[in-house]
């Protein structure tokens, strides 16, 4: 089997650190990490890992990763865009520093950094890890809808008009078991403490955060999917894993007015 070189971002936990734990017998992968000191942790996975540093919210720091990939290879066949994070709470009352802050995270960073390695994937993928987020807003998280939409509408801008031969693929998984949840409530509390009037709204959000950390999709079948895609010659644009990223890939078809009403009629019924 050809050896291939993998770049994955967000390397340290759920999708991404199965996905390096998969990959990195037999290929060459460069992890992508935030958290301070991941290193040790990366290189005991398998020598065939290189880590380097990567936060998005600190734009310097996508260079400097970049710059460190290419100076250490020629060709990537493959690029896996994990890395991201959660903005919660009601609209009105979220700072706009924050809402920048989601799309610098989920969408910008990617974007740059993808960018900057665009010559060396020539030829290869681009597998970027969307969300059944991105065909609609969700009460109390749409900047994360927002961004991921975003994210899926820039991307694919960049097949259309990129003269290099590299194919792009949107993976849209349902809610997935991994840590994304927990964090995103430690993350959040901020915008929990100040929404007054919310109360109810906000504890629901919790409450089903914590669940989706332990109910959700099988982080599992999320990887063999990307491997999936990834061994496949000519893969289709976009994947929804997950019974309930279908059904909502399907209603979203349907006219605003009316998910808007299915959407408040399902709060009114769980909120109490």
């Amino acid at each position: 089997m050809k050896t291939k070189t993998y770049v994955i971002t967000g390397s340290t936990s759920g999708i991404g650190k199965a996905l390096i734990e998969k990959l990195s017998d037999n290929n060459i992968v460069f992890a992508g990490y935030r958290k301070k000191n991941s290193e040790d942790e990366l290189h005991k996975i398998s020598s065939n890992i290189y880590p380097f540093y990567i936060d998005y919210a600190k734009p310097e720091t996508i260079k400097l990763a970049s710059d460190y990939i290419l100076s250490k290879c020629t060709k990537i066949d493959t690029l896996v865009n994990i890395a991201g994070a959660v903005v919660a709470g009601p609209i009105e009352r979220i700072e706009i520093s924050e809402l920048k802050k989601q799309f610098d995270v989920n969408t910008f960073g990617h974007l740059e950094f993808s960018r900057n390695l665009l010559d060396v994937l020539n030829g290869g993928k681009i597998i970027n890890i969307s969300s059944m987020a991105s065909y609609g807003v969700f009460p109390f998280i749409a900047p994360y809808c927002a961004s991921k939409k975003c994210l899926d509408m820039l991307f694919n801008s960049l097949l259309l008009e990129t003269k290099k031969n590299i194919k792009i693929i949107s993976v849209k998984p349902g809610v997935i078991s991994t840590p994304l949840w927990e964090k995103s409530i430690q993350e959040n509390s901020k915008h929990f403490n100040i929404s007054q009037g919310y109360e109810k709204e906000m504890q629901f959000l919790i409450a089903n955060a914590k669940k989706n950390s332990t109910k959700g999709l099988n982080v599992e079948k999320v990887v063999n999917k990307i491997i999936q895609i990834d061994n496949t010659k000519n893969p289709k644009l976009s994947y929804n894993i997950g019974f309930d990223a279908i059904c909502v890939s399907i209603l979203s078809k349907l006219p605003q007015k009316y998910v808007n009403y299915g959407i408040k009629y399902l709060m009114k019924y769980r909120i109490k």
